[in-house]
């Protein structure tokens, strides 16, 4: 039941994604338990870079968000029982957790903490702008317009982000020179531009592209993006920001159920990697074209591969299996 809920709401989250993608494959190919890539690959600079700024390692890392979900078994409840809200193994949920505390963000000692934290950001105030403008004012130019007709959060929100890229990264548009960074980045992230946050290390723009799914499914009011300080309550706070996670990674596999024809609900390194890359619907819309070509030629379907952090998920499941 909750399967069959989830995947027409999916449906109708992806229906603007799936007008423009590519048939899936009519047969599902399932992505078994594993790495593809015997050695683990690179890891960007920027996250060594950030480990030895900490005077850390990401063994160090990787241990202590081990550890905190080892000692936690509120958490880990917490992590079960969304997981089966959103029909989906626990281990996807944690394998995100443990990637982004492993190479983004040290985790905290406690659970407590985050909420500690979660409080220090609902002083109000928080407003999504870029050089004086709002982006309430922002996405109501002209260059939006095609987006106007889109009601479903993820759909809109992915037409904004993909108008963004087209006509306004790092472009000059009426006199106004707009950096060469994500929409999420410029946008989005009025403490510390390109970094995430809470224990589920989600920018805001995920939050309101999954807004609708959550509040379908978990019972959340939607998010706003003209209401900050709901925005960072949601990413922030751990009993809400894990139902975004979940939502996260159910669209992952869902998308590429629908679009590209694989099924990676039993592997945890490939979900894990696309909740660090993000845009699993572009992706999943590039591998179906590229597995469409090679159909062609009379070659084997391209399986989907994790990055250096799927990676790593992948490698400790056998640590990550004891927690459930």
């Amino acid at each position: 039941m909750v399967r069959r809920h989830l995947l027409l709401f999916a449906s109708i989250s992806l229906g603007f994604i799936l007008l423009i993608a590519p048939a899936a494959n009519s047969k599902l190919l399932t992505v078994p338990e594993g790495n593809r890539n015997a050695k683990q690959p690179r890891i960007p600079g920027a996250s060594v870079k950030r480990t030895k700024q900490t005077k850390s390692t990401f063994d160090r890392k990787y241990d202590k968000i081990l550890v905190l979900l080892q000692r936690d078994e509120k958490l880990r409840n917490k992590i079960a029982k969304v997981a089966n809200i959103y029909g989906i193994d626990p281990l996807h949920i944690v394998g995100a957790l443990v990637g982004e505390h492993t190479y983004n963000v040290d985790a905290y000692d406690r659970l407590q903490s985050y909420y500690v934290k979660a409080l220090s950001y609902a002083t109000g105030g928080i407003s999504f702008t870029y050089g004086g403008q709002d982006i309430d004012a922002f996405v109501q130019l002209s260059e939006f317009d095609k987006c106007k007709e889109l009601t479903a959060s993820f759909a809109l929100w992915s037409c904004r982000e993909a108008v963004w890229e087209k006509k306004f990264r790092n472009k000059q548009v009426a006199g106004e020179k707009y950096p060469n960074d994500r929409f999420s980045a410029v946008f989005f992230q009025p403490f510390y531009a390109g970094q995430t946050f809470g224990l589920g290390q989600l920018n805001p723009l995920t939050a309101l592209k999954l807004t609708d799914m959550v509040n379908e499914v978990s019972g959340y009011k939607k998010l706003s993006h003209q209401n900050g300080e709901d925005v960072y309550e949601a990413i922030m706070n751990p009993d809400i920001t894990l139902a975004y996670v979940a939502a996260a990674l159910r669209h992952s596999i869902d998308t590429y159920e629908n679009i590209a024809g694989f099924d990676i609900s039993e592997n945890p390194g490939i979900t894990a990697t696309l909740y660090n890359v993000g845009n699993p619907d572009l992706r999943a819309r590039t591998l179906a074209s590229k597995n469409m070509r090679r159909k062609a030629q009379g070659l084997k379907p391209k399986y989907p591969e994790e990055n250096y952090y799927g990676w790593l998920v992948n490698d400790k499941l056998e640590d990550l299996k004891k927690l459930f």
